[in-house]
């Protein structure tokens, strides 16, 4: 199997999408969300709030190397990182069943420019003040008891639905 090395990894075309995990406690879930993102070659993570940070080793044992590929930035502040998306033109998205949220399929982010996808807490979600910030609210349809994912496995399935619609076909 043909892999790319991480510097070829940084030098190639990137999804114009960035992931913004705020205060996700899990350092599992932390590398698994930098794997799944050096997968479908996500342009940027920022780690935000009590977000930790790389190099550590429960990171690593998820990303296996992918916080080493995929660029990303640590926020103290979510609510400041999200505007200065705004501010540059991303569309964003929290990752959250609320009042008008649309299933992740149906939006059409093949019009977009530039979008960020926000994933909260494990238990609090993303903060108010942020989804206030959101141009919207992408849910995962789900129909058993729970009506919550892990925030490793909702990022991989909007992550997935992101590269289908944005990636450039060759």
């Amino acid at each position: 199997m043909h892999r790319m090395t991480v510097e070829e990894f940084r030098e190639s075309e990137k999804l114009p999408l960035t992931v913004v995990l705020d205060n996700v406690r899990s350092l599992n879930n932390i590398g698994s969300v930098f794997r799944t993102s050096d997968a479908f070659r996500v342009e940027h993570i920022a780690l935000c709030g009590i977000t930790a940070t790389p190099p550590h080793r429960e990171i690593h044992k998820t990303a296996l190397g992918a916080e080493d590929s995929v660029e990303w930035s640590y926020h103290e502040d979510t609510v400041e990182c999200v505007s200065a998306l705004k501010e540059r033109g991303y569309k964003v998205y929290a990752v959250e069943i609320a009042r008008e949220s649309i299933w992740v399929d149906d939006l059409k982010a093949v019009a977009l420019d530039k979008v960020a996808i926000i994933l909260g807490n494990e238990i609090e979600g993303v903060q108010e003040e942020v989804m206030e910030l959101c141009d919207g609210a992408l849910e995962i349809p789900q129909e058993g008891t729970k009506h919550s994912l892990n925030v490793s496995c909702a990022a991989a399935i909007v992550i997935w639905e992101m590269f289908k619609q944005l990636r450039v076909k060759s």
